[in-house]
């Protein structure tokens, strides 16, 4: 499957419309993740320079099951086999994120892009006053979130962890930036 690029820089100053600011934005956070992950070596791809043990592309694959978690399983409720696959051996939160032996980065790259492919296709066409659909992550019709909550969710997330990999990059190869 062959994903679009996404694109380098904030959404135009100039939009209005809530739904494409916050579309136009998690692309840029996208954009950014990916780019600060290409700025360093595979070896620094794969170490961790933070207390909490987190390599650069555990991050990525966490992001890809964050989204996945919230977009596919919550919103939409489809079936998603391993919702927490970014995690350890016992999906407990308290379990490190992990990459799988064997996975490339090339692979964990191409994993991200195809969810942010999906979830695209899923907030494009949904009112961001819509409510998650029941039956996956969400059980109880009285606490499933709207599209616009969890687009703003999943913002944070991003900012949080894109700072972070942002200080990363700058332990391991100087360069610092946007």
């Amino acid at each position: 499957m062959s994903t679009p690029p996404l694109p380098e820089g904030e959404p135009e100053p100039s939009h209005a419309d809530p739904h494409a600011l916050l579309e136009g934005y998690l692309d840029y956070y996208r954009a950014t993740l990916l780019r600060k992950l290409d700025a360093l070596p595979e070896p620094e791809q794969r170490r961790s320079r933070l207390p909490s043990g987190w390599t650069p592309l555990e991050l990525v694959r966490h992001l890809t099951y964050v989204e996945r978690r919230w977009l596919c399983w919550g919103f939409e409720a489809e079936p998603v086999p391993d919702p927490w696959g970014d995690r350890g051996p016992s999906g407990a939160a308290a379990d490190p994120w992990k990459v799988p032996d064997g996975m490339t980065s090339a692979q964990v790259v191409a994993a991200f892009q195809e969810q942010a492919a999906r979830s695209r296709e899923i907030t494009s066409s949904a009112a961001l006053d819509a409510r998650a659909r029941t039956g996956g992550r969400f059980e109880v019709a009285a606490q499933v979130p709207t599209l616009a909550w969890i687009l703003f969710h999943l913002l944070q997330e991003y900012a949080r962890h894109v700072g972070q990999l942002d200080v990363v990059v700058e332990l391991a190869a100087g360069a610092t930036g946007e």
